[in-house]
């Protein structure tokens, strides 16, 4: 993958992206595509997984059989690269000392960032999350609906490719027919739990996550997505047939060399780069947006973090897509005597309203999946998950708290690793048969519930700390609200009841204040710079762009008005695309 070093730096660019996960990559995507000159700025190094991803090695090739260390959280195959909950000579701080006001900020410096580790669930917000306090007074409104965001949802899903299936249940909203790839069959588990939850009223559906069960329509799709656009539909054409479809063999979190799953540096850059419109320049830590007089964006400064120097690239657009909160971080510190307090934040918003999933897990074993014959049941993760079932119990006010969840499954035989299975401590032939018969048998699941955004989750400058470049550091304050904390303790004992439903013996659910994962936890940090209808109460408008500057996008999670229990990686996609729309629009129109 082509790189530039910043003796390569153009004079002056369209377009200046910070960040290249999923906000910054789709950015970079759509505006080069449509012939836009863009440079990207990334906070870490190069990374290509097509050379670097470990895909067949064994836990037991790896140190401590691949187990998470404080330097690698999710293991040794994990594909994160410098990053994690602690990152060396970037700290972060809490303003309480609390634990359960604290709050864990995962960052990853990498090419890519966090599409490189994630998840891969793809789920839409449906109409009832782009307007949550019109439905129960709690929350904010989107400026926008369902039907605005979904062409985008269709053309991000084209795109990356997401299998899925279409159920037609309430606010969980189906997509176009022939845009979804098939889903994997059910494991055994997913099958047992889904015969089961059925009884309970409980939906279990094939997930939606961006992995290619097969190979991508190269031949009709480019059309599709760039209708009068030649030049870009024979580079998709080309990106889309360099992708193979997944053999459910490894594990996502590792990346994947085949293209199979969705990464940035798999799916966006690589035909963002084809055009010869795009410049990447990793180990570039962007410190502050410039303005001028007049108070519009002129570029970004930045350190070059191998020398330590300062550096400044010039745009005529800047877009901040560097996670939520390091985007709140380089506001904030972009300050000067127009803007004393950082850009696009007169109404004193930026770095409020911060938001992360609510979750909660809960395990039992299930004597009907011992000693079950050995079979494979890698692949992309959970093939099922249960979406929200209970819209209609829940608006008439008979559960206690006002969003809801929905739930993913850990179950299979996977590749294990060091202590699995095993029902006691030992050796020898007993203890092997001990490990053949419990492997497989144990069921989880996880609850990732909506949050609302309340004024004692928000981060703000620490007025003492610096990183090691000597830029002010974030300082976090958290607090779940009783919605959250109630909605926890449905989980645990929803959990609780499936298991037993299916024979099985559940583990003990903890409190609410135990159960419920600390914020930051599930690394699905948005809001702190809000989108909304009025200027006074929100930081951005329905396109991304921000209220005082208005060549200044915010095109990653930090715009999101509310966090809906589905996954946000995919809205941020579909909202960086329809925002990086309205950019080429208006600079065509000579607005920007």
């Amino acid at each position: 993958m082509p790189i530039i070093a910043l003796n390569q730096l153009q004079d002056s660019y369209d377009v200046i992206v910070v960040g290249s996960g999923a906000g910054g990559g789709q950015s970079a995507y759509t505006l080069t595509m449509n012939g836009a000159k863009v440079l990207m700025l990334e906070a870490g190094r190069n990374y290509d997984p097509v050379t670097e991803t470990a895909m067949f090695q064994n836990h037991s090739n790896a140190p401590l059989r691949g187990h998470g260390t404080s330097d690698k959280p999710f293991g040794f195959y994990d594909s994160t690269v410098d990053g994690g909950w602690s990152v060396p000579g970037e700290p972060y701080t809490n303003a309480s000392e609390d634990p359960k006001r604290q709050f864990l900020w995962w960052r990853a410096r990498m090419l890519g960032g966090r599409t490189n580790h994630w998840g891969r669930i793809s789920l839409r917000n449906g109409p009832y999350d782009f307007k949550p306090r019109s439905r129960d007074g709690l929350g904010f409104d989107w400026p926008l609906s369902y039907e605005d965001v979904a062409p985008y949802y269709d053309k991000v899903e084209m795109l990356v490719g997401v299998y899925g299936s279409n159920e037609g249940l309430e606010n969980t909203p189906n997509s176009p027919e022939g845009i979804l790839l098939p889903p994997p069959k059910a494991r055994v588990g997913e099958l047992l739990a889904k015969k089961h939850a059925a009884k309970m009223g409980i939906p279990v559906i094939p997930i939606h996550r961006a992995v290619l069960s097969t190979r991508q329509d190269a031949d009709n799709l480019p059309a599709k997505l760039h209708p009068g656009n030649l030049r870009a539909q024979n580079i998709l054409a080309d990106a889309m047939r360099a992708r193979a479809a997944c053999f459910w063999a490894t594990d996502c979190g590792r990346g994947c060399s085949i293209k199979a799953n969705y990464q940035s540096t798999t799916v966006h850059l690589p035909p963002a780069l084809a055009t010869g419109n795009l410049d990447i320049l990793p180990n570039a830590m962007a410190r502050e947006v410039l303005v001028n007089d007049a108070g519009k964006a002129t570029g970004v400064l930045f350190i070059d973090k191998t020398t330590g120097k300062e550096f400044r690239a010039k745009g005529r657009v800047v877009v901040i897509a560097a996670s939520s909160g390091e985007t709140v971080r380089i506001l904030l510190n972009s300050k000067s005597s127009r803007f004393p307090n950082g850009v696009a934040n007169s109404t004193g918003l930026v770095g409020k309203y911060i938001m992360d999933t609510v979750g909660a897990d809960l395990g039992g074993r299930i004597p009907a999946l011992e000693n079950v014959p050995i079979h494979n049941e890698e692949g992309a993760g959970g093939h099922v998950y249960i979406p929200w079932w209970l819209y209609k119990e829940q608006l008439a006010g008979n559960l206690g708290f006002a969003r809801g969840y929905h739930i993913e499954f850990q179950s299979g035989r996977r590749m294990p690793r060091m202590g699995e299975g095993s029902g006691t401590l030992g050796y020898g032939k007993t203890y092997k048969d001990e490990v053949r018969r419990y492997f497989g048998s144990r069921l989880g699941f996880s609850g990732r519930g909506e949050m609302i955004p309340n004024e004692d989750s928000f981060c703000e400058l620490d007025p003492n700390l610096k990183d090691k470049w000597g830029i002010p550091v974030l300082r976090f304050h958290w607090k779940w609200s009783e919605h959250e904390l109630k909605q926890a303790a449905h989980m645990q004992q929803t959990f609780k009841n499936i298991i037993e439903a299916m024979g099985g013996k559940a583990s003990d659910p903890k409190p609410a204040d135990e159960a419920i994962h600390p914020g930051g936890h599930i690394i699905h940090e948005v809001g702190g710079t809000i989108m909304g209808s009025e200027k006074s109460k929100s930081v951005c408008n329905q396109w991304n762009q921000t209220w005082d500057i208005p060549n200044l996008f915010i095109n990653d999670g930090g715009a999101f008005a509310s966090n809906a229990d589905k996954n946000p990686t995919l809205t941020i996609m579909a909202l960086a695309w329809r925002a990086s729309d309205y950019m080429l629009e208006e600079m065509r129109k000579g607005n920007l």
